[in-house]
């Protein structure tokens, strides 16, 4: 009997080391693999996991990838004071935001997320809110901020957001909406898109409803406010 029970004791117990070795291995190579995109997507066009998806279910994707030189600096400013006004002073991560919205009833269903923070989710993670992903979210974009700095971060921001049913980047938005390139956006054109970002699916920089009006002029006062703390992505 003795031996009985300290055959299947031993049976379990590798079962258990095996399983733990497989985590390891598992998190070893993902680790691994995350490195290797990181230092890929530094120098490459860069998908979004929407865009993925919609490859994959034979959607159509429409994007025009363009360098960040070829995109104007009203957008980029305009993405900055609308989405992450201290984006030139954190690492990845507004820890001041962050902090404030996790002392909130509402936790993470409001805000926090940086621009580093939406690149990771949108490059690497999946749409929708949880805490799972935002606790993903928040060390991607340490990495983010550590392997590709503001400019790279900035730059691939801009070229996979959303605006629109299948389309993504601001050179397909600035062609479909003004019909011109992303580097001749005039201040009230990219506010307007940059109000847009919220709710892309819904609101047409083109013909702007009252609600993108209001958000456009928020946008532009906010750039107003940004002095050189809206320049540390623009190129040089």
């Amino acid at each position: 009997m003795a031996s009985v029970m300290a055959e299947r004791g031993g049976t379990g117990g590798g079962l258990l080391g095996w399983l733990i070795g497989w985590c390891f291995r598992l998190a070893f190579w993902l680790v691994l693999a995350l490195a290797l995109a990181l230092a890929l997507y530094r120098f490459v066009p860069v998908p979004s996991t929407l865009m993925l998806g919609r490859w994959l279910t034979l959607r159509p994707v429409e994007r025009d990838w363009v360098p960040l030189e070829r995109i104007s600096p009203n957008l980029i400013r305009a993405v900055i004071a609308s989405e992450d006004q201290r984006f030139c002073r954190h690492r990845g991560v507004d820890w001041i935001e962050l902090n404030a919205v996790m002392a909130d009833d509402d936790g993470p269903s409001r805000g926090a997320s940086t621009l580093t923070m939406q690149t990771a989710k949108n490059v690497f993670l999946w749409p929708g809110r949880s805490y799972l992903r935002k606790g993903l979210e928040i060390p991607l974009a340490m990495a983010l901020d550590l392997a590709w700095g503001k400019p790279r971060v900035v730059e691939v921001y801009l070229n996979v957001a959303e605006w629109g049913e299948g389309l993504f980047g601001a050179e397909a938005a600035a062609q479909r909406y003004f019909r011109k390139s992303a580097a001749r956006l005039t201040v009230a054109e990219a506010a307007r898109l940059a109000g847009a970002l919220p709710n892309p699916r819904l609101r047409n920089p083109a013909r702007p409803s009252r609600a993108l009006q209001s958000a456009a002029g928020r946008v532009q006062r906010r750039m107003g406010q940004l002095g050189p703390l809206g320049d540390c992505a623009l190129p040089g």
